[in-house]
């Protein structure tokens, strides 16, 4: 910032040295490696085959870690502690159903899809609608309906892997000339209010896309599986360290019971004299105030505030006020070069859970803007089915199912993927309800919590080297579901539009740098479009999985089950049931004033969008002609040796 007075917070939570950047650029590398070797056999074999499906022929380690690692995405890693650290114990009833999603997706599915792509030869979802009935028009809406919500699903990928790179990156010389500069070149705005997130997100879309785009499937599938055994293993290590340090998950979890929700809201800074400089206080500062009784208090900073030179007040930033006398008595407010004092203080007590203790321990958990509380009993029946069936319904699992190489192959994913599903998630539980102990006041910035606590438990076990190991678990399983969807993109765009409508005779050379480019230009959008990031990542997963659900879920299991399926069907399945998502969103948005789900007599959205689509499609089906008996005879009937 050139002349300006930069006051800095000492209890930011960041990597004490630089051994976690380097452990996380071995990782890093081998990934590379990876991709290049992947590049190499693919110059070898007919490119569309190869590249977008590795050939068909996984085998059980690499179809099981590579569906897991495809579906625990920043989601999982990011989103899903966020929720955790903010709302408590309840999100184990959240994702529960989580453990089956394998059973079903795999179950339900997995053995007749493989079977239907082989006979049509696709290798996209949208391609085997298109030869199921035989039109194109199926097959075009069908790719809309999937770029569309994929594209927010991979936005919400490049969110987490700059959140990761900020956390990881922040205490290092170099990153923090580059933002600085980056800081002044970007001027004012939106855009460079967190402009340490908006390094990260250029350098983790240029990596991402660089690989993705040379290695294809098998660099994907490789990855994944590499990536698949950092999750678990980051997980598990993360568990080790917070209960030695909490002392047991008993003495952890009344400590936790002991909080209460702290308060969000708005705050203005002075300085009691002008100074000739600019002067700024680092986000996630801890300052001391009093309140309206001249009691003590303490509030952490969501924002960078920004003194200007010759002037003496700050503009409005977000502010965390701890309410629990226990966490309070714990924080020591930041030592500040300049004396900065809080003027102006406006916070709100949680719609559900203020002044309360027990909150985070118990149901429905506590919510800032729910007065009914994070997880009333509709919604925990919503999410048992969402996850289950939602898991089911997402194309990129479909690709996934499209791949592996026989029925026993698929018989050992189901149960490899059930127990690595269970080993992750209920662990997350535990560690992240853990995280409020240490890590206080973390609710604007959520997102972060999980490099941050590995970062924080590493460092407090005299480990550093290990934080990059601990960290590179919610990178793999960012970079897992972002090559997938990139490669999804890529093939929508490449074979289903292009090849399949454009140029049926495009030759392998065009495709292949078609792909190329389509990759590489998909990734830069989705750059763009996660450069103002919300505040729950989760909420846009649930969304785009959300999508990708409904429009495919019921569609995908009536066509490969059900002979009397038609292209009407298919089509009125797809829409009814997105357009009634989509509207249900935009009912919240008109209601709470904000992007989210719209609980419908106590449900959630995707209940609603799967029945609708459900009722289109079957409805669709039976008001309209029956496919050709050519058709049906060609996906049903089994051919005499």
């Amino acid at each position: 910032m050139g002349e300006s007075d930069v006051i800095q917070a000492v209890t930011r939570g960041g990597v004490s040295s630089n051994a976690a950047l380097v452990s996380f650029t071995i990782y890093l590398g081998v990934v590379f490696v990876l991709a290049w070797l992947a590049g190499k056999i693919m110059a070898k074999r007919e490119f569309v085959n190869e590249y977008f499906l590795g050939s068909r022929n996984l085998g059980t380690w690499a179809f099981a870690l590579t569906f897991a690692a495809t579906a625990s995405s920043g989601g999982s890693f990011m989103g899903f502690p966020g929720l955790i650290y903010t709302h408590g114990w309840v999100l184990a009833f959240w994702i529960a159903s989580y453990m089956v999603v394998p059973i079903v997706a795999l179950a339900l599915l997995a053995k007749r899809l493989n079977q239907v792509a082989r006979k049509a030869g696709a290798v996209t979802v949208p391609e085997i609608l298109r030869e199921r009935f035989g039109s194109s028009m199926v097959g075009t809406i069908a790719t809309v309906f999937l770029l569309l919500f994929l594209f927010c699903y991979l936005v919400a990928q490049f969110i987490a892997g700059s959140e990761i790179l900020a956390v990881l990156f922040r205490d290092v010389e170099v990153f923090k000339s580059t933002v600085s500069w980056a800081s002044e070149a970007l001027g004012d705005g939106w855009w460079n209010e967190k402009t340490d997130y908006t390094v990260c997100l250029v350098f983790f879309a240029f990596a991402v896309i660089l690989y993705t785009t040379y290695g294809g499937f098998r660099a994907v599938v490789w990855t994944d599986v590499m990536q698949g055994f950092v999750m678990v293993i980051g997980v598990l290590v993360m568990l080790v360290l917070v209960l030695q340090q909490t002392g047991g998950l008993g003495k952890a979890t009344r400590e936790v019971a002991k909080m209460i929700p702290p308060e969000k809201g708005e705050a203005v800074l002075a300085l009691d004299a002008p100074m000739d400089s600019v002067v700024e206080v680092a986000d996630g500062a801890w300052l001391a105030i009093k309140d309206d009784e001249g009691e003590d208090g303490i509030i952490r900073l969501g924002d960078l505030v920004r003194i200007p030179a010759g002037e003496t007040r700050s503009e409005k930033v977000k502010v965390v006020r701890i309410i629990t006398p226990e966490e309070i008595a714990k924080i020591k407010p930041d030592e500040l070069k300049v004396p900065v004092k809080v003027v102006e203080l406006e916070t709100k007590p949680y719609a559900y859970g203020a002044g309360k203790t027990g909150g985070y321990v118990s149901g429905p958990g506590p919510d800032a803007t729910k007065s009914v509380g994070f997880l009333s009993a509709g919604m925990a029946f919503s999410f048992f089915v969402f996850w289950a069936f939602g898991g089911a319904g997402q194309p990129s699992s479909m690709v996934r199912q499209m791949a592996f190489r026989d029925s026993r192959t698929l018989k050992n994913s189901i149960v490899t993927v059930s127990i690595y599903y269970s080993l992750i998630y209920f662990t997350l539980v535990v560690i992240f309800v853990c995280a409020r102990i240490y890590l206080p006041g973390r609710e604007l910035t959520s997102n972060r919590i999980m490099p941050e606590f590995a970062t924080f438990l590493t460092a407090a076990a005299n480990v550093p080297w290990l934080a990059g190991l601990v960290v590179a678990a919610p990178f793999a399983a960012v970079m897992s579901s972002v090559d997938s969807f990139l490669l999804m993109f890529s093939s929508g765009i490449v074979r289903d539009v292009y090849q399949k409508q454009i140029n049926p005779d495009a030759k392998e050379k065009q495709i292949r740098v078609l792909t190329y480019t389509s990759t590489a230009v998909v990734g830069i959008a989705a750059t763009i479009a996660a450069l103002n990031p919300p505040e729950f990542l989760q909420t846009l997963i649930v969304f785009s999985t959300s999508g990708l659900a409904v429009g495919f879920l019921v569609p995908m299991a009536l066509t490969i089950y059900w002979p009397r399926m038609n292209a009407a069907g298919v089509i009125s399945g797809m829409s009814g049931g997105c357009l009634v998502l989509l509207a249900l969103y935009i009912t919240n948005n008109v209601v709470n004033g904000k992007f989210g789900s719209y609980q419908l007599l106590g449900f959630d959205s995707f209940i609603w969008g799967v029945i609708a689509s459900a009722v289109f499609a079957v409805g669709g089906a039976l008001a309209t002609a029956p496919p050709s008996e050519s058709l049906v005879r060609k996906f049903f009937h089994q051919e005499k040796s």
